[in-house]
């Protein structure tokens, strides 16, 4: 197939990307500078240079494409209408990437044993509603003749197939540890995420190009930990003392309020039926924490 790639000089854009090229398909990639343009090129990745921004250009590329995969921005909408737009009534593949921060609850570093599904997702925060309405706007094109389909990742980690990219949360607590010389955690760190590794990820987009129900939702998720036990891990791997502790506020001055709150101090605990069921998705990686300690650094 001929897919275009929004965020391919990312983490997930980017791993993709590459593994698209890798199963033989076209692949195009949206980026936004000609350094990046000549990472992809490298890989075999045709580059288009603009931002999400450039509605005329995403239309152009979705209608020139045999599907689209948006893995720029879970919450730009003005890209994913110019998209969506453009693909109305053609029936081709488009796979939204979004995240499971969006059953976040900002829970401060606690625990918490409630566990999401895809058939009964919670009304969301204030701070998610924005996103979960993009998503639905997704899931409804299926009505347009848009084969159309929310990935929501959940903690990926992993090392990324293609361009040099970190992914969002691990490599964070990672840098934060080797420049204080202490692993920290958001409160007592006993906040639980469902995770995944990368190839997984990519093993599932790959599959959702061909199989894809159109107008489904899939939670990406092959096991789930707590905070506390992957800074463990972290301060094993590199060999630190026992992490610590950290106030929200001095998590927020180091990371921001989103990764404070969400990405980091938050509870995302969720199970994804679909993708095995529908797609039959066969996750290989299962454990987070004997990545870290033995892959990491």
């Amino acid at each position: 197939m001929n897919v275009f790639v929004t965020g391919a000089a990312g983490f997930i854009g980017g791993s993709i990307a590459t593994g698209l090229v890798r199963a033989g398909h076209t692949v195009t990639g949206l980026v936004r500078s000609t350094e990046q343009a000549d990472e992809l090129s490298a890989l075999g990745i045709t580059p288009v240079i603009g931002t999400l921004d450039d509605s005329a250009l995403l239309a152009e590329q979705a209608r020139a494409a045999d599907a689209v995969i948006n893995a720029a921005s879970s919450d730009h909408r003005g890209a994913v209408e110019a998209l969506l737009n453009a693909l109305r009534g053609s029936n081709k593949v488009f796979l939204h990437t979004s995240g499971s921060s969006i059953v976040g609850d900002a829970s401060g570093g606690k625990s918490s044993d409630v566990i999401y599904y895809e058939d009964s997702l919670p009304e969301p925060t204030v701070d998610k509603a924005a996103r979960v309405a993009i998503d639905n706007l997704i899931l409804a094109a299926a009505k347009d003749g848009v084969n159309s389909a929310v990935i929501c990742n959940t903690l990926i980690y992993g090392h990324s197939l293609g361009v040099k990219r970190d992914s969002v949360q691990l490599p964070r607590l990672l840098k934060q540890a080797r420049k204080s010389g202490v692993v920290r955690h958001v409160g007592t760190g006993q906040n639980i995420w469902s995770n995944v590794h990368i190839e997984d990820v990519v093993s599932l987009y790959l599959l959702a190009l061909s199989k894809n129900v159109p107008g489904t939702f899939y939670f990406v998720e092959s096991g789930e930990a707590s905070f506390i036990d992957m800074t463990t891990a972290i301060a094993e791997a590199l060999k630190l003392g026992e992490p610590q502790d950290w106030p929200l506020k001095d998590a927020e001055a180091e990371w921001g309020y989103e990764m404070a709150n969400y990405g980091l101090g938050s509870n995302s605990r969720v199970r994804g039926k679909h993708a095995r069921e529908l797609l039959g998705w066969a996750p290989k990686r299962t454990s987070v924490v004997e990545w870290i300690r033995d892959e990491m650094v």
